[in-house]
């Protein structure tokens, strides 16, 4: 996080923002379970096969990770086929994702539109990419938080240069996204889905404007 510019960790900031905002829908839409946090997903698999759990239910989140596991794998093969501006494809595809499950709720197609929505969750952990590896994390905050705990830590130790903030505007984020999500839920159900649409567009936008002004 702290490797990138200001205007980068801005997009970050944002990207977690609808991840948290798309989470909230998906979790609520799906009985509890998360189209981007595929480490709660996993728990509740693990322990829907061995409670009694109906198997059907058991296995919806292993489904789900799945999804999530086929949107990370067309992200990254945006990235690769796009490379001038490999961010902003990506993002462009996640609009149109997210807006393709849009038009689907509005004909009560509920589950389609989750499975685009899992897919796009999967795709945008490509959106900061270095070396092979995820450079930031938007749709998990564990190793976020752990940054943030060791950083802020390292500041009472009299350490210098720990920088703490932008981890806990990026947890921040994602947080505040998941209360829109949950609020907007409560009141117009998945069809608040279109404000995070807009959050995405804008978004793809601010990318657009990065990768134009990288060298």
């Amino acid at each position: 996080m702290l490797s990138h510019n200001p205007a980068s960790q801005k997009l970050a900031i944002g990207l977690a923002t609808l991840a948290g905002f798309i989470d909230a829908l998906g979790y609520l839409s799906l009985g509890n379970v998360f189209v981007s946090f595929m480490s709660g997903n996993s728990t509740r698999f693990a322990v829907g096969v061995t409670d009694g759990t109906p198997l059907a239910l058991a296995l919806l989140p292993l489904g789900i990770i799945v999804l999530f596991v086929i949107g990370v794998m067309v992200g990254r093969t945006i990235r690769h086929f796009r490379p001038a501006q490999p961010s902003t494809a990506i993002l462009i595809f996640m609009s149109v994702m997210l807006a393709c499950a849009g038009i689907l709720t509005g004909f009560h197609l509920t589950m389609p539109a989750l499975v685009l929505m899992t897919v796009t969750m999967g795709a945008a952990n490509n959106v900061f990419f270095r070396s092979g590896e995820v450079s930031v994390g938007v749709t998990y905050m564990t190793g976020t938080l752990v940054k943030f705990g060791q950083r802020l830590a390292g500041k009472f130790l009299g350490e210098k240069d720990n920088n703490c903030l932008p981890y806990l505007l990026l947890w921040i984020g994602l947080v505040s996204g998941a209360i829109i999500g949950a609020a907007g839920y409560g009141f117009i159900g998945l069809h608040i889905l279109w404000a995070g649409i807009a959050l995405s567009v804008i978004l793809t936008f601010l990318s657009l404007r990065i990768e134009s002004k990288a060298p």
